[in-house]
Order: structure tokens, then C-alpha cells, then sequence
């Protein structure tokens, strides 16, 4: 076992507060079948896979796919790598923990697989800067993405005749314009802090140097100097919020903009669903965040909220190969992130959902970022940082407490940009 696997196996151990059990099912069905295990993260997509699995058997008599939903699977799969119990083929959102798996060689390596032939490069690049189990290693496929944009209401900007804005400027004329027509502009959600977030992670991709965290984990520069022209424009925003955000969360945030109470939400494509749970009367659209007054540098920060990865060393390769290549198919991509308001991660496929069609030509263009929360290691504290900045204004505070706990743990990082070599 390599030294960094080890430690992060190790680490792994103490991190686990309570054990998931899960049986493991990989192995030989009845009547010749093969069974392999299909672990399954997303709670909103339990039927679709469900059914997905039960097709792929009717096509292929000779495996049996036993497909495993559970409570808090990050945990769980925590729990299973540490009892070398690896699932078969698993779908896994693309944030710092599979890089940190991705790094300690846990998943196959797909980069001569021609499944990745498909697949729109833009994201594949998203999951390799998260982490490789060897340079130039692609540990997963991506299967449908996301976008932290803005998302807006087309018919109060309409209806007060305001053009969706292309620059940093334009967009806060329009926050302007909207808080004097005596619309909110931005409804906040304090309450939960990691939705300062979203609009964090378009601010800093635009306005940090473009190689800012190979710089701050080599130690050459800090988030003082790198990030603080998003955090200030951070504030700028919450100016435009409604009275005391901290007494919103993201309930209250999606509701409220469902019920016409905002002009624009500061959240991603993720947010779409809940947003239409609350039967909006208006069409929600989106568009790409603009950070800076040259749209040319404006890009769309998007994270692979799914990705199809499989064992690096799974007892049936060539069954979970095959349960791939059929998850991977262009129609079965197309009508998941249809169901889901989710990007196809597929080359050239296109969502035609209204509120999608404002950022497909970044997608098309392929000038997409991945989100540069996802950098960060659980022990840094960067949501309530961000919230308490929000609260006292104390730009410089914030940056100073945000580079200490950087520097406390960033050192024994092990996997993605700042990946420790040993």
C-alpha cells in the first residue's frame, strides 16, 4: 500500500464516529449470475437508478445488480473503504472527499477508457483538479453537473425592464435598481451559512490569479491577498439583501424567491427543484456570474454533482464495466438531468429547461471553473468565516482567521491541488 493511501486509510479510521453497517453483497448470484453492488448517493434519484438497474438486468440475464441507498453515504463508504469492502460501481458527487478517495488509488483510472469519448472534457478536468490516483488519472466519469450562477425572475426583470446583467457594474446597477422599485434584489439565507458559498465560488474563480492555490499551498501567497477583491464584493451583495438574512435558511430563501420576493437568489442550478417544489407563478432563469466588468473573463463555476466510478480493484470488472458503459448512455444522462434540472455531462447535450438556457453557452463554450470551496478540507472552517463576515463586515478579520486555519492543516492535505507527496 502506498504511504499516502495508508494515511489517509488511517486517518480515515479515527475520523469515523459511528459505523454504518453494510453487508457485502459482491459475489456470486444463484443460477450463474454474477451479483455486483451498486452504491447510489443521491436520495432524490433512488427510483430512477432503481429502475435503471432493474433494465440493465433484463438486458443482461447474467448479473444481478443489488443497488444500496443509504443515510449519509459519505460516512458510509468511509466506513466500507476502511473494511476494504469497496463498492462495485458507485455514483458519488465530485467535492474534496472523492478527490481525497480519487487520490488514495480506491477508484479504477479511466483515461484510455473510451466511455470518457462522450463526455464533455470541461468536466473531466473539473474532477482531475479534485484529485488522481496518478497524474493525469481520471478516477471518474462524469455523468450530470450543476452551475452556481444567479438564478433570477424573467418576469420582474421584465416587468421593470432590466436587462440581465454581463458585467460586475451592470449587476449592481440592477441590485440598485430593483431595492428603489422597493424589490428586494438578493434574498439572503444566513441561517445556513454554506449558502455564502455559492456566490463565493464565481467570485473568487474570476478575481483570484488564475494558479492562486498551487501558490497558497506551496505557501507563496495567502487568501489576504488573493481573495480580497471577492470578499469585498461579497459584502457588496449582502448590502442588497433583505433586513437580517442570518434569520433566513435556505428553506425560507427558496420559498421566499418562489414566492416573488427577490429578484435573484444567489445559488446554483441545485436549487431549481426545491424552488419549484413552491409552485412559482414566473419563469426562474439563470445566468453566468459576472465577477469582473470584462465579460470576456466570466466564467461558470460547475461541479459534477454525479459522477460513475468503480473499483480499482473490484472482484468483477468486467460486469461493472458493462453497468457503466449502460449508466453512461446519452439517453439515459438526457432524461436524468431533465428529471433533475441538472447539466448532461455528455459532449454537445444540451437541457433546454428554461432555467438552464442562460449559461449553455458557457457550457458549449466550454468555460467552466470547479467550485473553489472544494479545495478545502473539512477542518477549515470557511462557511461560519464567511458568515461571520457577513454579519460584522470585517474584511480583513476574516482573511487573517481564514489563512490560520489554512495553515494548520493544510500540511497534511493528500489529495487534489495541494496534494503532500511522500
Amino acid at each position: 500500500m502506498a504511504p499516502h493511501r495508508a494515511r489517509i486509510l488511517t486517518t480515515l479510521v479515527a475520523a469515523i464516529a459511528l459505523v454504518v453497517p453494510l453487508a457485502a453483497c459482491s459475489g456470486q448470484a444463484g443460477e450463474g449470475k454474477t451479483t455486483i453492488t451498486f452504491f447510489q448517493f443521491k436520495p432524490e434519484a433512488i427510483q430512477y437508478f432503481e429502475d435503471l438497474a432493474t433494465q440493465f438486468e433484463a438486458q443482461n440475464p447474467d448479473i444481478h445488480v443489488v443497488v444500496q441507498n443509504v443515510p449519509d453515504p459519505e460516512t458510509a463508504l468511509r466506513t466500507r473503504l476502511v473494511k476494504n469492502d469497496v463498492p462495485d460501481v458507485m455514483t458519488l458527487n465530485g467535492n474534496g472527499t472523492f478527490g481525497e478517495f480519487a487520490s488514495a488509488g480506491i477508484f479504477t483510472d479511466f483515461r484510455k477508457d473510451p466511455v470518457l469519448d462522450k463526455v464533455n472534457p470541461g468536466f473531466v478536468k473539473v474532477l482531475q483538479a479534485l484529485g488522481e490516483s496518478s497524474p493525469g488519472a481520471v478516477n471518474g466519469v462524469p455523468f450530470a453537473a450543476n452551475a452556481s450562477g444567479i438564478l433570477y425572475n424573467e418576469d420582474l426583470f421584465a416587468q421593470q425592464g432590466i436587462k440581465v446583467p454581463t458585467t460586475w457594474d451592470e449587476l449592481i446597477a440592477d441590485a440598485k435598481a430593483f431595492k428603489a422599485a422597493g424589490i428586494t434584489p438578493f434574498y439572503g439565507m444566513l441561517g445556513d451559512a454554506w449558502t455564502a458559498q455559492s456566490p463565493l465560488a464565481p467570485l473568487t474563480a474570476q478575481t483570484q490569479p488564475t494558479d492562486f492555490f498551487q501558490q497558497r499551498f506551496a505557501d507563496k501567497t495567502t487568501f489576504q491577498a488573493g481573495w480580497r477583491t471577492a470578499i469585498d464584493e461579497l459584502g457588496q451583495l449582502y448590502d442588497y439583501t433583505q433586513p437580517d438574512p442570518v434569520s433566513s435558511n435556505y428553506q425560507d430563501g427558496t420559498r421566499a424567491f418562489a414566492e416573488g420576493k427577490s429578484a435573484m437568489l444567489l445559488l446554483g442550478s441545485y436549487a431549481v427543484p426545491q424552488i419549484r417544489s413552491f409552485k412559482p407563478k414566473f419563469t426562474v432563469g439563470s445566468f453566468a456570474f459576472p465577477a469582473t466588468n470584462d465579460p470576456a473573463k466570466t466564467t461558470l463555476v460547475s461541479g459534477v454533482d454525479v459522477l460513475v466510478t468503480t473499483s480499482a480493484h473490484g472482484k468483477h470488472p468486467q460486469e461493472s464495466e458493462k453497468f457503466v458503459k449502460f449508466l453512461m448512455q446519452p439517453d439515459v444522462v438526457q432524461k436524468y438531468s431533465e428529471a433533475q434540472v441538472a447539466i448532461p455531462a455528455i459532449e454537445g447535450a444540451t437541457n433546454n429547461d428554461p432555467a438552464l438556457v442562460g449559461i449553455q453557452p458557457y457550457i458549449d463554450d466550454k468555460k467552466l471553473v470547479g467550485f473553489t470551496d472544494h479545495q478545502f478540507i473539512a477542518a477549515i472552517p470557511l462557511a461560519p468565516l464567511l458568515q461571520e463576515y457577513l454579519l460584522n463586515r470585517d474584511a480583513s478579520k476574516m482573511l487573517r482567521k481564514l489563512d490560520n486555519n489554512w495553515d494548520k492543516v493544510a500540511a497534511r492535505r493528500t489529495w487534489g491541488l495541494g496534494k503532500v507527496q511522500s
